[in-house]
């Protein structure tokens, strides 16, 4: 059963989250610094290389849990646009977060009468390839964990998530990640790095569908030398950024080739590329002031545009446990991004 609440408005979510019990969680955007898309499998997904690096820009999720209820579990979900970022129109049903909150309390087989009350504060962009709502669907695996006495990489919890898509898997561990199959096979951790990043965002998002589709009319081979630098980096900073997606979503929007060039002639920008299928844009930067001054022209040009920076952060609560920090800090997957070495859980 899903309800649609009225607007939940809190003047100080931090204070509202203290006084109510409720889970205050940070879900992290990513961008990814290498996106090698192979062939087409038979299943019909491509065969995929990435290095995914979590940043410092993140939603905002609120949890309340009430373990006395009526019909079953329900879901209240409000999510909110904030700092310019277009308030989400998806019904509450078809949001990730709904869905991942479901399919753990499936696999549990839980039937309580209970509900979840959950307000999103939305700072990462729609269709910009920032993961935004793979993040909070991570986030809001974790804060039902929490409700539930669950360890927030138990075996459901992994599973759910790499059944959501690999995305929400890659939030559970953020920080930087090498991934390989369809991007959900683990291949290694790497050390993230803190250099600055500015984000930028043309007002229309592009269909990774429609992208793909483009892609294999006239696939772009990935360079076996940079292929080869990437899965062997130890370092984030040592990963080629390389995206073979990005020449069929210019294709199909224009406009971000023209950002990418614009990016390209600024002179404190080190690196620019396609955040995966798109449509933001990331670009390194020498500096966190030289990003703000390249944002501030950004934006005069009718662009979003956020500065941050890469972080080791993760889908997770404020102020976590010891023991949670001990385990996601020693988590180190086996084979499959949702499956967990013997022993360390």
């Amino acid at each position: 059963m899903i309800r649609e609440p009225e607007p939940m408005f809190v003047a100080d979510p931090l204070r509202a989250f203290e006084r109510q019990g409720m889970l205050k969680l940070v879900a992290p955007a990513k961008v990814n610094l290498f996106l090698g898309v192979g062939g087409l499998r038979a299943d019909g997904y491509h065969e995929v290389t990435t290095v995914m690096h979590a940043l410092g820009l993140h939603d905002v999720v609120h949890m309340d849990y009430c373990p006395e209820s009526t019909g079953g579990l329900t879901i209240e979900l409000n999510c909110y646009g904030r700092e310019g970022i277009a308030q989400p129109e998806i019904p509450s049903e078809d949001n990730l977060v709904t869905r991942a909150i479901r399919l753990l309390a499936k696999k549990l087989s839980r039937e309580a009468d209970e509900s979840f009350r959950i307000r999103v504060e939305k700072h990462i962009p729609l269709e910009a390839g920032l993961g935004g709502g793979s993040s909070d669907a991570a986030a809001a695996l974790v804060g039902a964990a929490k409700f539930w006495e669950l360890d927030p990489l138990a075996p459901e919890v992994l599973a759910a998530a790499a059944e959501l898509g690999s995305d929400v898997s890659f939030f559970l561990y953020g920080g930087c990640i090498c991934l390989a199959g369809t991007g959900e096979l683990f291949s290694h951790r790497l050390d993230p790095m803190k250099k600055s990043v500015l984000l930028i965002k043309p007002d229309k998002g592009v269909s990774t569908r429609e992208a793909y589709a483009l892609f294999d009319e006239d696939p772009v081979l990935i360079p076996t030398e940079l292929a080869q630098q990437a899965q062997s980096a130890v370092c984030a900073e040592d990963v080629p950024l390389f995206n073979n997606l990005a020449p069929a979503s210019e294709a199909l929007y224009p406009e971000l080739a023209r950002v990418r060039s614009w990016l390209e002639v600024q002179p404190e920008v080190e690196r620019a590329l396609l955040c995966g299928s798109g449509s933001a844009t990331f670009a390194l930067c020498e500096s966190f002031e030289a990003a703000c001054r390249i944002s501030a022209l950004a934006q005069l040009e009718g662009w979003w545009a956020r500065t941050t920076s890469f972080s080791a952060m993760r889908a997770s609560y404020r102020n976590p446990s010891p023991i949670f920090s001990s385990i996601c800090k020693n988590f180190i997957p086996d084979g499959r991004i949702g499956t967990p070495t013997k022993g360390d859980l």
